[in-house]
């Protein structure tokens, strides 16, 4: 309990009516009762505290009901027929029945495209393959991404073997190649059992194969940065870290380790057509991705699972979706189809301060962003349907 009232006391200081002067105070130094409170941050914090009267709520129970009036515009359909590239119907690709069904919970958003990034390969991926062209009503609206596996990799014959199967896999119906899981440079080992590096030469000919078959690459990265950093008051993730605690990961490989790693490999193809999920675990940093997308034409990105950073900075996300707007795909991750109407609201409202879907990702509000027609309609399906060949081509709005 005495955390928790550390944690609320931050949050809670009255203001005294005057403002924090820059160089006061530590930014370091505890809250305790009837503290003043630090200042001299970057930011402007109240300067007077004092003790709450009555025991304050954990985390978890504080939840303020907010007194803003505003309009409110729910989208329960994207406005436009989207393509979701980074797809993850697992059940449904099981059977003729889950297909059908996928295809009800689709309309009900307007998603008239998903793509798997199931890491499907071989026998898995021609069934797949074969349940969604047999379909009347889905043959049309599902696409299969081929998986790479890595055992091995570095060892004998594993190049040749690798790109044999993905091209029996194209040939199957493969669309493109993902999703390449965090795995690349967390987990996966080399033949030698050294750490199998995302930039390592030998996986080259993957890439080059993907050029050269004409395939986007859609590849996942690491985790939020957070994940990395010290489980304490000030890491904006402490919640979702202390309910899942398997979330965490050690100092090596660094975060800054794999997004380099990542660059290189970006670098060293450039004629091969990337993904990076997530917006590359940079929307917090919508700067950094921007010299990434500067500097390397080959990369494009997808949204993700990282709505509740876009939202929360809604002049800064509409300025670089205007900007990029030829390099970003829609994707949504966990198929969850009552959680895609929030991406809607965010793209396509002016709403202010409303809740996101998951609070243990952020306990922040979202705002819309309110991208013109052109940008959604590239952002939904245009830019998707311009870097894979294998999606359905006819039939979208002009």
């Amino acid at each position: 309990m005495r955390q928790f009232t550390t944690l609320f006391l931050l949050i809670t200081c009255t203001v005294s009516g005057l403002e924090a002067q820059p160089g006061q105070g530590n930014a370091s130094t505890p809250i305790s009762a009837g503290a003043t409170c630090p200042a001299g941050m970057t930011e402007v914090r109240p300067r007077n505290c004092q003790a709450p009267s009555i025991a304050p709520p954990s985390i978890l129970d504080y939840r303020p009901r907010s007194t803003l009036v505003t309009p409110v515009h729910m989208v329960p359909k994207a406005k436009f027929p989207a393509i979701d590239f980074h797809g993850h119907p697992y059940q449904q690709l099981g059977s003729a029945a889950g297909l059908t069904a996928l295809g009800a919970s689709l309309d009900a958003i307007n998603v008239r495209v998903i793509v798997a990034a199931n890491n499907a390969s071989g026998q898995e991926l021609a069934q797949q393959v074969a349940l969604v062209r047999a379909s009347p009503t889905m043959r049309d609206r599902v696409r299969i991404l081929a998986g790479v596996s890595f055992q091995g990799a570095g060892g004998p014959g594993w190049a040749e073997k690798a790109v044999a199967q993905l091209e029996a896999d194209v040939a199957a119906g493969a669309v493109g190649i993902g999703e390449i899981d965090k795995g690349l440079g967390l987990r996966y080992r080399k033949a030698d059992g050294s750490r199998l590096q995302i930039d390592d030469p030998v996986l080259d000919p993957v890439w080059q194969a993907a050029a050269r078959l004409r395939l986007p690459v859609f590849i996942h990265t690491a985790d939020p940065q957070e994940f990395w950093q010290p489980l304490d008051f000030s890491n904006e993730r402490w919640l979702e870290l202390a309910l899942f605690p398997g979330r965490r990961y050690a100092a090596d490989p660094s975060f800054e380790t794999l997004m380099k790693e990542r660059d290189n490999m970006l670098r060293r193809n450039p004629r091969t057509t990337f993904v990076i999920a997530h917006l590359g675990w940079h929307a917090a940093d919508l700067g950094r991705l921007a010299k990434m997308m500067d500097e390397m034409p080959n990369l494009h990105s997808e949204v993700g699972a990282v709505l509740y950073d876009i939202g929360r900075q809604p002049r800064a996300a509409h300025d670089f979706f205007v900007k990029y707007q030829d390099r970003l795909l829609f994707g949504k991750d966990s198929f969850q189809p009552e959680e895609y109407p929030y991406y809607w609201r965010v793209f396509e409202t002016r709403d202010d301060y409303f809740d996101y879907y998951r609070d243990y990702h952020a306990k922040w509000k979202l705002y819309g962003i309110e991208l013109p027609d052109a940008v959604l309609r590239k952002v939904y399906f245009g830019n998707a349907l311009r870097i894979t060949s294998g999606l359905p081509q006819a039939g979208w709005p002009r």
